[in-house]
């Protein structure tokens, strides 16, 4: 699954990040990086951005973006 196809409220995993040179350097210097836990704290009516919660802080990420970080969730037993 990518983060483009997530539910609103739920945790989840990344897993892989796709793109290749400063597009992935981009997404990996937002705190966004293989096994960081990310909330999905809202999406926009259009699906575009997506607004989460990562490493203590809210970032919104375009489609396109969330289209390359692959992402499984995490199953919260509170």
């Amino acid at each position: 699954m990518v983060l483009r196809d997530v539910e609103v409220g739920k945790y989840y995993k990344v897993l892989k990040i796709g793109g290749k040179g400063p597009l992935k350097r981009r997404i990996m210097d937002m705190g966004i990086t293989k096994g960081v836990e990310i909330y999905i704290r809202k999406v926009a009516p259009l699906g575009d951005p997506v607004q989460i919660n990562v490493r203590n802080y809210e970032l919104s990420i375009r489609r396109d973006d969330a289209e390359l970080i692959e992402v499984e969730e995490i199953v919260r037993e509170d």
